[in-house]
């Protein structure tokens, strides 16, 4: 990856669409080709979910990459997703890590640390769909099977299990409520 001689900072390469086009054309992808995502993308992919915004910079949240088989489908089976791990080509789990923030308040570093690991992970999958892969989100999955699959790292919240690969299918576009009944004046 080339670097900012300015900023000492990886620079991330420009996907094959505008920001635009990732944030219409991103769609919740269940079906994956059996093709593995080369290191490159994977690694722009993760570029992307480090530069999002956190709270007082903190970056409040991990990121666990599993390619193995097993695991894999044990982390999508604790959603009830298994039938995507037979292709997909990684699946990344997103954990909150409160003990990143410095506060008394428990409640809000934690709330905190959720925010920023959700971020992150809706960067990843802007920033898979602009590399022509895709994604799904996974939010409901059994927390206990994920940390076991993890290794039970201490003090960590999972968020989200997102897992990427080259599309099998092209969902068509769901219905988006206007912005007339989703904005509102104040």
């Amino acid at each position: 990856m080339p670097i900012d001689p300015d900023s000492k900072r990886i620079v991330i390469k420009r996907g094959s669409m505008d920001f635009f086009d990732a944030v219409t054309k991103r769609h919740s992808v269940r079906a994956y080709a059996k093709k593995p995502i080369g290191e490159g993308k994977l690694k722009q992919i993760l570029e992307a979910a480090n530069s999002a915004p956190s709270a007082h910079n903190s970056q409040a949240y991990e990121i666990f990459i599993a390619k193995d088989e097993a695991k894999k489908v044990a982390l999508l089976e604790s959603s009830s997703a298994s039938s995507y791990a037979a292709d997909v080509s990684v699946v990344l789990v997103f954990c909150a890590n409160p003990k990143r923030l410095n506060s008394s308040n428990s409640i809000r570093v934690t709330n905190m640390s959720m925010q920023d690991a959700t971020i992150a992970a809706a960067y990843t999958q802007l920033a898979a769909t602009s590399l022509g892969l895709a994604s799904v989100w996974i939010g409901s999955f059994d927390t206990n099977i994920i940390m076991k699959v993890l290794g039970n790292p201490a003090g960590l919240i999972p968020v989200a299990v997102i897992p990427i690969g080259y599309p099998a299918e092209s969902p068509a576009p769901k219905p988006r409520r206007p912005l007339n009944d989703l904005v509102h004046k104040v």
